[in-house]
């Protein structure tokens, strides 16, 4: 039966993809060539096309909501690189089914392909009972004994318990309220179910974005986005993708079932490639359409390139920042094989809970003060500028607030003094302001410091890779090595020469290849070659966010009423802790002795010598923002 092209996209389960079209009828002339993004086919009656793939080409978004002194706001194009944040709206219309849920929801092995759902009634399974309303995680779906089940999960007690629904399962499925944010990259891969809109709400708009801003000033609110499709297909015959919008006025008919498929080329997308078994590997193919605006391996990743792609594999990589006050920073990918060496450089705490989170038992962290502190307990230390502590460890304290007692979490410290040492309480919830003093000069590969030191950890390169062409990292005023992350990778070579291998990125590359044959034949062993990976801005937010929801500073006491000042939040991680902090400090080695708990004879008891030379540093860094006020108050301690 011929269904319009819009008809067939909306019935379309993609779970069936690759499907085989006809083109019935239209309003193009038998013979026409349509030009489509760039790409020319021929859509001719009796043409045969077949559907690869289903993305989403562009988001229309529409303000719910009235803004008071505006008229009613007109849909606009929300664009893909819109750098704002947002969060899902659970969907009030039920799914009656799991077959529903599964053709319309995406679910797969990333962490955002998981999602929750709960259940008007109580379920009663083979050997679990769900109660209604608890959360049901999708994890996964497969074959089991000849039936597709869906993988599910529910959380009781801190114990996950696992369970598996056949698609015929029927009910009334709705979607789980979702407190993650998102960003719209996210909400378009993931969270928009095929057929349906998606309510979400603005929650914070990056200022870095070049383009004005296409929502009303001031507005954090409720929005409707609505997808617009496009089909990506191929052509018998040919090579090229074609890229068609449903709204194409023609009429098609699905011969899948009757079409040898083998008249078509094979091709295959980067994440089609992950997704084959390890059994599959090695393979030659033939480059189709190479990553864009990638610089990996631009020799090989070139269309009409034969390549061998030999094996998938997760792999560890260092993600690390530049360190430097202005924007844009640059963020990095540095494979843990690099082979140039490192140096410490001092890290910079504004709370004192950084500084629990911070403090090793490989040595005692010492810093120094940049900001006063007063404390409202008595049984708590206060702190002036200069001030030099050792860190120890966090504990529990009794302090008494009108009359009463509490307990409060603090950080056991030794504050230095001129020839001796003072016991130091410091609450957690302090905000204060620390630079750390690097007394160690010795030179780190990148696996040393991930062995030996808490993440984040600022470093300087101080010998270069040589055995790379050009190490981008050496050229840089110092790295914030932030987390290690574990990736998706492909191991590709030139068909030339496959025993020279390279590492490129499952979701980072988008490439499309076509299948030539297995490699049946060994390759032998080979020479496995990595690439330090420089990442957009919104890559980098996008892997480092995560680890914020997972560490919660401790709560802010309520501020005494006598306290008018208003004090800034605490910093997420996920902004790197960088407002009001020096710029690019320099090297703040203090030239004290090894052995810290030693008398320093000689020294200035506020502001100790080597901390002075440091200081000076760190005031010619903020001069050249004008910001030398914490600086003056150092000059004024030493004086």
């Amino acid at each position: 039966m011929a269904l319009s092209l819009e008809e067939f996209v909306h019935s379309l389960d993609l779970r069936t993809l690759p499907r085989v079209l006809e083109i019935q009828s239209g309003i193009y002339f038998e013979g026409s060539v349509y030009e489509m993004f760039g790409n020319e086919c021929c859509l001719s009656t009796g043409e045969v096309i077949k559907i690869t793939g289903l993305k989403i080409k562009k988001i229309i978004a529409e303000i719910c909501e009235h803004i008071e002194g505006s008229e009613s706001p007109q849909p606009f194009e929300l664009p893909m690189n819109f750098p704002g944040l947002f969060k899902i709206v659970a969907d009030k219309t039920p799914y009656l089914t799991m077959d529903e849920i599964i053709r319309t929801i995406h679910i797969g092995s990333s962490r955002l392909g998981h999602p929750c759902f709960y259940h008007q009634k109580d379920m009663k399974l083979e050997n679990l009972f769900i109660k209604q309303g608890e959360k049901i995680m999708l994890n996964s779906v497969e074959e089991i004994n000849g039936e597709i089940m869906v993988n599910c999960g529910i959380v009781r007690n801190h114990q996950n318990h696992s369970f598996t629904l056949p698609l015929s399962q029927e009910g009334e499925f709705y979607e789980c309220e979702d407190e993650r944010i998102y960003t719209l990259k996210e909400i378009v891969e993931w969270k928009i179910p095929k057929n349906r809109t998606r309510t979400v709400k603005l929650t914070d708009f990056s200022n870095k974005w070049d383009l004005p801003n296409p929502f009303p000033e001031g507005f954090y609110g409720a929005l409707i986005l609505k997808p617009v499709y496009e089909i990506q297909g191929v052509m018998k015959f040919q090579k090229n993708i074609v890229r068609i919008l449903p709204s194409l006025d023609v009429e098609v008919k699905d011969i899948t079932d009757s079409y040898d498929a083998n008249w078509f080329l094979q091709l295959l997308s980067t994440q089609d490639l992950s997704e084959m078994t390890s059994k599959e590997f090695p393979i030659v193919a033939e480059v189709i359409e190479a990553p864009q605006g990638s610089q990996l391996l631009a020799s090989i990743l070139q269309p009409g390139k034969t390549i061998v792609i030999h094996q998938k594999y997760q792999a560890s990589r260092i993600l690390a920042s530049e360190i430097r006050s202005h924007f844009p920073k640059r963020h990095f990918l540095i494979p843990t094989s690099y082979k140039g060496k490192f140096k410490r450089r001092p890290r910079e705490f504004p709370t004192a809970y950084d500084l629990e989170i911070a403090k090793s038992e490989k040595e005692p962290l010492h810093v120094v003060a940049t900001k006063a502190f007063h404390p409202r307990h008595e049984e708590l230390s206060s702190v002036s500028v200069g001030d030099q502590f050792l860190v120890h460890h966090s504990q529990t304290t009794e302090v008494l607030s009108e009359g009463v007692k509490k307990v409060v979490n603090v950080l056991a410290c030794e504050k230095i003094l001129k020839k001796s040492y003072e016991a130091a309480l410091l609450p957690l919830y302090m905000e204060g302001g620390f630079v750390e003093v690097i007394h160690d000069k010795k030179q780190y590969q990148i696996s040393e410091l991930c062995a030996q030191f808490h993440l984040p950890f600022n470093v300087k390169v101080s010998v270069r890779d040589l055995f790379i062409e050009e190490d981008i990292l050496a050229a840089t005023p110092g790295l914030r090595l932030e987390e290690a992350i574990t990736d998706s990778y492909l191991l590709i070579s030139d068909f030339a020469n496959p025993t020279e291998c390279w590492e490129i990125p499952v979701s980072r590359s988008n490439m499309t290849v076509q299948l030539v044959n297995n490699l049946s034949q060994d390759t032998g062993s080979s020479l496995v070659k990595t690439l330090i990976e420089e990442i957009t801005e919104e890559q980098y937010y996008m892997m480092r966010r995560y680890e914020s929801s997972f560490l919660h500073p401790p709560p802010r006491p309520p501020k005494h009423p006598s306290v008018e000042e208003a004090k800034p939040p605490l910093l997420s991680i996920a902004e790197e802790r960088t407002v009001g902090l020096p710029k690019s400090p320099k090297s703040l080695h203090v030239d004290i002795s090894k052995k810290l708990h030693s008398h320093q004879d000689g020294l200035d008891s506020k502001v100790p010598v080597g901390c002075q030379n440091a200081l000076a540093d760190l005031e010619k860094e903020r001069s050249k923002s004008g910001a030398t006020a914490v600086a003056e108050m150092f000059k004024n301690e030493k004086h």
